[in-house]
């Protein structure tokens, strides 16, 4: 596989930011934060694919959010990962960055897998936090549901790191535009066959769990799907995405695709409320890197407020709707 560009130089210390493209065409919403971890550790540059037409625009979105230097490849379907691979691996080759960025989402990660297994370089999954020191890129992890923090670099070239959603702060500074296009020899690589794509229909106005600032969490202790519907009142009253333990999941109060936790979504949002949920270890591994943990539980020996910024032992029945009412008389 070979790519190639018009003769482009690249800083020294190049961090190569994968900038993932939904469905609809559009940079994810986590972009701005992988240049942020990026530009903390050296010189972002970001590698922007989709179609043809789109490239342009997408490329001013990068170089606003901080990429020094934007590669474009044109790519049919942002759902087929063999083509994003083979794009990632071009712009390596051109880069030759000090490590490669992309987000922990189910895309990026299967790009990293496939790239890092073609290129032979390490692969760090689901960082909280990218550093660096005197030997090269370190990403932090958190572990064992969230009772250790580790780190992990490579001893051998530069490291493929997927970023957790919602877990980095910084952002980097506006850059002027400055785009080159990637060409790209196709791998030739396995890969499925997309033959139509359907977008969900919706008419939520809530925002997406994963990359939500502000989530408000039920649990067991709602006790049915109809009395679940405090969760929702006090996320509209937030404007936070809604999510949910396993117990809460498994009970039948919602869906699956709202668990938080182990075997569900992991968040790290600004705001955490958590209602009735006990606080198993599963549930704290996908939450408790949330800046700001608030529990609602009656039971004071919850393990919730181990973790928890700000805890209310009480019947959430009680509690919540006082907490509704006392943020919509803000607003008014």
């Amino acid at each position: 596989m070979s790519g190639k560009t018009t003769m482009t130089t690249f800083a020294t210390d190049s961090i190569l930011v994968f900038l993932e493209t939904t469905a609809a065409g559009t940079l994810a919403k986590n972009h701005a934060e992988l240049l942020g971890a990026a530009a903390g550790v050296g010189t972002p540059v970001a590698l922007v694919t989709g179609s043809s037409d789109a490239l342009e625009a997408l490329a001013a979105q990068a170089s606003e959010a901080g990429a020094a230097q934007v590669l474009t490849a044109a790519v049919d379907s942002p759902v087929q990962t063999a083509p994003l691979a083979d794009a990632l691996q071009a712009a390596f080759a051109q880069v030759q960055p000090q490590a490669v960025l992309l987000g922990h989402s189910l895309t990026s990660r299967e790009v990293a897998a496939r790239f890092a297994v073609r290129s032979k370089l390490a692969l760090s999954v689901d960082a909280l936090e990218v550093s660096r020191d005197d030997q090269g890129i370190i990403a932090t992890h958190s572990i064992y549901g969230g009772a250790y923090s580790t780190h992990s670099a490579p001893t051998f070239g530069a490291p493929v790191i997927t970023v957790r959603v919602g877990s980095i702060e910084e952002r980097a500074e506006a850059q002027p535009a400055n785009s080159t296009a990637l060409e790209v020899a196709p791998s030739g690589k396995p890969e499925v066959e997309v033959k139509e794509l359907v977008a969900a229909q919706t008419t939520s106005t809530r925002p997406e769990l994963r990359s939500a600032t502000h989530v408000v969490s039920g649990g067991r202790g709602l006790g049915s799907a109809e009395q679940f519907d405090l969760v929702h009142q006090l996320a509209d009253a937030l404007g936070a995405a809604v999510g949910a333990s396993r117990a809460a999941v498994d009970a039948g109060y919602i869906e699956h695709a709202a668990q938080v936790g182990q075997t569900g979504v992991a968040v790290s949002p600004q705001l955490y409320v958590a209602l009735g949920i006990s606080g198993a270890i599963q549930h704290k591994a996908g939450m408790q890197t949330a800046k700001t943990i608030v529990a609602i539980n009656k039971d004071a020996d919850a393990p919730i407020f181990e973790i928890a910024d700000f805890g209310v032992v009480g019947d959430v029945f009680k509690v919540v709707p006082q907490l509704i009412s006392a943020l919509e008389a803000r607003k008014a």
